[in-house]
């Protein structure tokens, strides 16, 4: 028996995929709990028309036709694992299988006459979910093929005994044609759903990465300090042996410029542990670093994106103080990334105003670049939407901006400037995200 299983394994493996295939878009497991309803739908109808209505139907081959499924599910159930994942072809045949042995039992009776003739359907749906459009489009035809065939060709609709059910050509052709809509629209509409959740998964799952990635950055303040207390003790007892032997080394010895280059570089050190201890560490540990000047914060963001020939300015646009945000990985790397598109699409300058009240802080990016497509202005914040498809973007950039400024309580819009260029809103509710100073 061993042996047996191995060479299924074997002959059936290349066509199914590995079980730790990653591309797998599918668990075997689901796909046979599918069939195993399936299965037990046809049985209990075929039985029912046969036994429970008295309708004669060529019950040994309809039998025998749900049979060779059972077979089939049985023998995948022992020779694979539970974990197992279909590859796009194995998971493509396996659902052509269960379309031809619903033809073939629909042919045994009535073909297209047989209400259950809508149960076509059903494996391109579930395709349509799962598998890449390529995938679904020949199951499709493969659908339209059999719905077309079971019009022309077909047993007899059981009906009651000593008299038949004999239905218009033109209402078979109807059938088809419904068939043929039917699942050429419930194909369309799976497909375009299920791409859509894909794609936001894909998204989500960069904006976690992109969060991940800052918290890491964010995290290194905290091991900065903590590795300059660390060195502060052994660094000043070299400090204090270096001496020492400078004080007992005489002018003009040898070593006496190598003692002095020392001494210099050691007080370096000690400057830049000193800077180093200054920085914020983790928001447990230096409290005091917990909130930025929402200034400094927006000073911090745009940093990186700095570029010659573009302007860039911060201005406050009502009187007092301005508030504080908390220094969160969420908040920072989102504008981050609004402020680096501005400075990418910006021919000179690129200006940020401030505003606030005591219910809400408003942020105005503004760039006097060319705008925003009005095309993909309505769609913009969409995961894969981009106005540079020639550039190799992505189109994740503000998705994962507004994303992760959605995380800290703030809400993002984009418009067009009545002068030209383009502008990104931030708004924060108080007191909700912002704390107030200390």
């Amino acid at each position: 028996m061993p042996a047996i299983l191995e060479t299924l394994r074997d002959r059936l493996g290349p066509h199914l995929g590995h079980a730790d295939d990653p591309a797998g878009r599918v668990r075997l497991q689901t796909l046979v709990l599918l069939r195993w309803i399936a299965i037990t739908g046809q049985l209990l109808a075929i039985l029912f028309v046969h036994f429970g209505l008295d309708f004669r139907l060529p019950l040994l081959p309809a039998l025998a036709v749900v049979g060779v499924s059972a077979l089939l599910n049985i023998v995948l159930f022992i020779v694979y694992p539970i974990a197992k994942r279909l590859s796009e072809a194995g998971a493509t045949g396996y659902l052509a299988f269960d379309l031809a042995q619903l033809g073939l039992l629909l042919y045994l009776t009535g073909g297209v006459d047989n209400p259950f003739a809508v149960l076509i359907l059903v494996p391109v749906t579930v395709s349509a979910t799962i598998l890449t459009l390529r995938s679904t489009v020949a199951l499709s035809l493969l659908a339209f093929l059999l719905a077309g065939v079971l019009t022309v060709w077909h047993f007899p609709l059981p009906w009651t005994p000593g008299s038949s059910l004999s239905l218009p050509a033109t209402y078979q052709w109807g059938t088809f044609i419904a068939l043929a809509l039917g699942t050429l629209f419930i194909a369309t509409y799976a497909w375009q759903v299920a791409e859509e959740a894909r794609r936001m998964s894909d998204a989500l799952a960069a904006t976690q990465i992109a969060l991940a990635r800052e918290q890491q950055v964010s995290a290194l303040g905290g091991l900065a300090a903590a590795a300059a207390h660390e060195l502060g003790s052994p660094l000043g007892t070299i400090a204090v042996v270096v001496k020492e032997i400078g004080r007992d080394t005489p002018p003009g010895h040898p070593l006496a410029e190598d003692i002095a280059l020392l001494q210099s570089q050691v007080e370096r050190c000690r400057e830049i542990l000193a800077r180093l201890s200054r920085r914020p560490a983790a928001s447990s540990d230096v409290e005091a670093f917990a909130d930025l000047g929402i200034a400094n914060l927006i000073e911090t963001a745009a940093q990186p994106w700095r570029r010659d020939g573009i302007g860039f300015a911060v201005a406050l646009k009502d009187e007092g103080p301005p508030p504080n945000l908390p220094r969160q990985p969420e908040i920072i790397h989102g504008l981050s990334n609004l402020l680096q598109n501005a400075m990418e699409f910006a021919r000179s300058r690129v200006d940020v105003e401030l505003r606030w009240d005591e219910r809400s802080i408003r942020l105005d990016i503004l760039d006097d670049g060319p705008g925003l497509n009005v095309d993909i202005l309505s769609a913009l914040g969409e995961p894969y939407v981009t106005s540079r498809p020639d550039a190799g973007g992505m189109g994740l950039g503000v998705f994962i901006a507004i994303n992760l400024l959605r995380r800290s309580g703030a809400q993002v819009s984009f418009a067009n400037r009545p002068g030209g260029g383009a502008r990104a809103t931030v708004r924060w509710n108080r007191p909700a995200t912002v704390r107030p100073r200390p």
